[in-house]
């Protein structure tokens, strides 16, 4: 079983920074991409950056140049850089994991993170 562990959510003030990290442990594991989406309360999840193992990214257009995102696939951990934060940043921050276990090569795999909750006050 394939387990994602996140750390670095937390309490900051308008304009400050955090860095979000996620490590997909499991036996046999590989990751294609990783990646950080979010939700806001009474709003739907929305995509925040996704890596692939190349170094690939995608961004929401909203939040190109305030975060980035970063991989060490050989550890299969991501990082989530967020800097001028906002008080529309906060929410529940989620990884997710995309790959296959080295077993079953031909199932590609999805997992996701119970989220880390991120709170920018004005």
């Amino acid at each position: 079983q394939v387990r994602l562990v996140e750390s670095g959510g937390g309490l900051v003030q308008a304009g400050g920074s955090l860095r979000l990290s996620c490590k997909a442990s499991g036996p046999g594991f590989l990751a294609y991409y990783m990646g950080w989406y979010r939700q806001a309360p009474g709003k739907q999840r929305e995509l925040v950056a996704l890596i692939t193992v190349g170094g690939s990214t995608t961004y929401a257009d909203s939040l190109a140049g305030r975060f980035t995102i970063s991989i060490i696939d050989d550890k299969n951990t991501v990082y989530l850089d967020m800097n001028t934060l906002k008080p529309e940043d906060t929410g529940v921050y989620y990884c997710r994991a995309n790959g296959k276990i080295e077993r079953m090569p031909w199932e590609p795999v999805d997992y996701w993170g119970p989220g880390t909750q991120v709170t920018v006050s004005s």
